[in-house]
């Protein structure tokens, strides 16, 4: 059950994914539909909660980071203020209790998450570094999109999910987690190939 929510977290980002390289393909640049940050959010909501389950830091830390991007980029496109309230507050309110969960459970979370027999500490440090770099690709878009005040990929973004993508391969294969091998490895044909699509039609 648990690889099972994990593969469908990884189905809703290769989703997003795909679904960008195909509008891109069409639209002969680079673009960032709508379709991509809802595929995001879904994915991410997924992918913490199997993180969680699997009692590995690395994910959740990496989830947390990226999650609040997804919903800025929602709302700059006008469409996170469509979505059905009661689902608005779940999503926003999610990570935040279990921040606080952990918090009040502090010795429990580092025994649990940190000091884990199954990880150890050298690996979940590795894992945290492909994570942070890979989410940096997010702060990376945030503060571009930013500054044009709409939501773009840059040739950036695509350059870091490459790079952070190749670290996170390499935690999985050590960690032998199929979830994220089969999740990353997917998408690094896409990453390929939105950077082919800068360099070939520029930065339009």
């Amino acid at each position: 059950m648990i690889y099972v929510i994990g593969l469908l977290a990884q189905l809703f980002f290769g989703a997003r994914t795909v679904l960008q390289w195909i509008l891109s393909e069409r639209a002969k640049k680079v673009l960032s539909p709508s379709i991509y940050w809802i595929l995001s959010i879904l994915g991410a909501y997924l992918f913490f909660i199997y993180g969680w389950l699997r009692e590995d830091f690395a994910i959740i830390f990496g989830q947390i980071i990226s999650y609040y991007i997804y919903i800025w980029n929602l709302k700059i496109k006008g469409v996170w203020q469509k979505v059905f309230t009661p689902v608005r507050v779940l999503l926003i309110v999610t990570p935040i209790v279990a921040i606080i969960l952990a918090a009040e459970n502090a010795e429990q979370f580092i025994s649990t998450f940190l000091r884990n027999d199954n990880i150890p500490l050298w690996l979940v440090i590795f894992g945290s570094i492909g994570q942070v770099l890979f989410t940096f690709r997010f702060i990376y878009q945030i503060i571009y999109s930013a500054r044009r005040k709409e939501s773009i990929l840059p040739l950036g973004f695509w350059v870091i999910s490459l790079t952070g993508s190749s670290l996170i391969i390499a935690y999985a294969i050590l960690r032998m987690d199929p979830v994220l091998i089969l999740g990353q490895s997917a998408g690094f044909i896409a990453y390929i190939r939105n950077i082919a699509i800068y360099h070939k039609h520029g930065r339009s």
